[in-house]
């Protein structure tokens, strides 16, 4: 194996199990911002080597790993990710645990396995760990009983779409694939090629939190905002994206799954968007806006602009790890999430409110920030396959310059939130400021990577009326919405994610629970039933035949004793011990021999 992917992958997650399982009470936060550093280093030099790597598992398969145009790209993004968060992190005494930063580390390693597996067994070990991570880091605060259902909530949420990739690793193998090769799908015979792509769609529709699974992001703000700047910006929910785009030839070669993809990301994108602009909670603002930018990566992979729904990745993960992290530096200040209590917050900390404002401009797409170029990147892709795909994505930029403009308006609005400053030193406060405004500058020059490799270069690449035209519709967006930010409606529906929580109980939750009980019962009934019968048949039978058969044995036994004492005692009589009797004993013999002889020689 590579030495230099090997160390990607196993450094941070290595210096992870050892802060969990030590647990040291000083130098945990140093610890781990030197593995981020050094996982950033590892990250910068595969990308510059790119390494590859294949170890034997089963008779022709093998697990994978390689850095190549695609992975490139997101090892960086990943590994800087990791690095802002516990810098971030580092300025919250309450996130400073061993248990906390070596989670973060081995969830990252678990994503950076993620991104460059080549094989399904490998890309299905790293996507579980992260799954069980995850559920550990919302549920950090383990007395927070919200917290604690979130986890649930996501993790079951989940690890059901995550049998699509089961699914999938079975149906490759069916279809004559025995390398298990995530590139291969479109080599995959007949039926079983739709049977793995349907499990891989449906595995990374779940982990994105694209519809019908959105809710389950909802549930995960419970947990530390760095957590949900790592897992809902960068990794976690874009690794499903990422897997789309890695098998965007496969999707082509179904003809089905494209479109239906394409059409699931921009729904996506428009209806969570509205979610988004119904919140007034600033964490499920932008919980619902990471679903709704998601769905942007997802029409991507359906229409094929690979290219442009990797700059989407990039932007997005600089933009909304920015957003996140200052939601939690003004949630611990000021003690509240919701928009009207952080009236002002900007304001007191204009720094962390000036970058918050770059994130949110760049959020909306307004021009000339990253996300407009990779918007509009994604949208060229949507207008090649057609208007209806181009109209429903401009309708949902329309929507985020919305919600943009929506959170920047409550927390640059004069009325100053109530203010307990008491857990957070200075200290802590500049270090969030560095590593605000340098992800700001991430998010808003974003869009130049576009003029970079081609990985990045937008293929078909907008043309300048597509460019103006939603450039124009996002500044018009922002511009309506901060007139009227304070009246907006708040219709249930949007409210509470449009219900899917509440549908999957319904439709699948409540239905297996049912299932449960009715089963349960059909064992107490009659297979419990059955076992006890049986056994007291057998019970019944042990006690006839200890009654009949093995008593008669034993009388038996018991007669052959008796006979053989008998005879022993018949046998001893002539047994006297005076000559005379044996002279008489051999005489009898001798005559009983002798008369056998004449009648043998009168026969004869």
């Amino acid at each position: 194996m590579s030495v230099l992917l090997g160390a990607l992958l196993l450094v941070p997650l290595a210096a992870g199990i050892a802060l969990i399982v030590v647990r040291p009470l000083r130098f945990v936060v140093p610890v781990g911002l030197t593995v981020a550093a050094a996982t950033v280093g590892l990250a910068v030099a595969a990308t510059l080597r790119r390494p590859q790597a294949r170890l034997p598992l089963f008779d022709g398969v093998a697990v994978g790993f390689a850095v190549d145009d695609l992975s490139a790209v997101m090892v960086v993004l990943v590994a800087l990710a990791l690095l802002a968060v516990l810098a971030f992190a580092a300025g919250d005494p309450a996130l400073g645990s061993g248990r906390f930063v070596g989670l973060v580390l081995v969830f990252a390693a678990a994503m950076l396995a993620t991104v460059t597996a080549t094989t399904l067994p490998p890309l299905l070990a790293a996507w579980e760990v992260m799954g069980a991570v995850s559920w550990a880091l919302i549920a950090h605060h383990t007395g927070d009983p919200a917290a604690a259902r979130g986890a649930r909530t996501a993790f079951l949420t989940t690890r059901t779409a995550d049998l699509g990739l089961y699914l999938a690793a079975g149906a490759v193998l069916a279809g004559g694939v025995s390398t298990l090769a995530i590139d291969a799908l479109p080599d995959v015979a007949g039926g079983w090629r739709d049977l793995a792509v349907a499990g891989i769609v449906v595995a990374a529709l779940g982990k994105s939190a694209q519809l019908p699974f959105s809710f389950w992001l909802s549930g995960a703000m419970h947990g530390p905002s760095p957590v949900s700047a790592l897992l809902h910006s960068a990794t976690m929910v874009a690794a499903g994206a990422y897997l789309l785009l890695r098998t965007s030839a496969g999707l082509e070669a179904t003809g089905w799954a494209g479109p239906l993809v394409a059409w699931v990301g921009v729904g996506t994108a428009l209806l969570l968007g509205l979610v988004a602009l119904a919140q007034s909670d600033l964490k499920q603002l932008l919980a619902a806006s990471t679903s709704a930018q998601i769905g942007f990566m997802v029409l991507a992979a359906g229409v094929g602009a690979v290219p442009g729904g990797v700059l989407q990745t990039v932007a997005h993960a600089a933009t909304k790890s920015l957003l996140f992290l200052v939601a939690g530096a003004w949630l611990v200040r000021v003690g509240t999430r919701r928009l009207d209590g952080l009236q002002g917050a900007a304001r007191r900390y204009p720094v962390l409110g000036a970058a918050f404002t770059v994130g949110a401009v760049t959020l909306a797409g307004v021009p000339p920030t990253g996300l407009w170029v990779s918007k509009d990147a994604v949208l060229a892709g949507a207008a090649a396959s057609g208007p209806a795909l181009y109209i429903v994505g401009l309708a949902a930029g329309l929507v985020s310059a919305g919600y943009a403009a929506k959170a920047v308006w409550f927390v640059w609005r004069l009325s100053p939130p109530t203010v307990q400053d008491g857990t957070v030193g200075r200290a802590g406060l500049r270090v969030q400021a560095v590593v605000a405004v340098t992800l700001a500058g991430a998010a808003a020059g974003a869009g130049l990577l576009a003029l970079g490799p081609d990985i990045l270069r937008p293929a078909p690449e907008p043309t300048v009326l597509e460019l103006v035209a939603s450039g124009a519709i996002a500044v018009i967006g922002f511009g309506v919405t901060w007139r009227v930010a304070g009246r907006l409606p708040a219709p249930a529906a949007l409210l509470s994610w449009l219900h899917l929580e509440q549908i999957a109980l319904a439709a699948a939750v409540r239905p297996t629970l049912r299932l449960a009980v009715l089963l349960a019962r059909l064992d107490d009934s009659f297979h419990h039933r059955v076992v006890l019968g049986a056994g007291r048949g057998v019970t019944r039978t042990a006690d006839e035949v200890d009654r009949h058969l093995e008593r008669g044995l034993d009388r038996g036994v018991d007669g052959v004793a008796t006979g053989a004492r008998a005879l022993g005692r018949t046998a001893r009589r002539p047994q006297t011990g005076q000559l005379h009797q044996y002279y008489a004993q051999a005489a009898v013999g001798f005559g009983v021999l002798a008369a056998l002889a004449v009648l043998l020689i009168g026969v004869s």
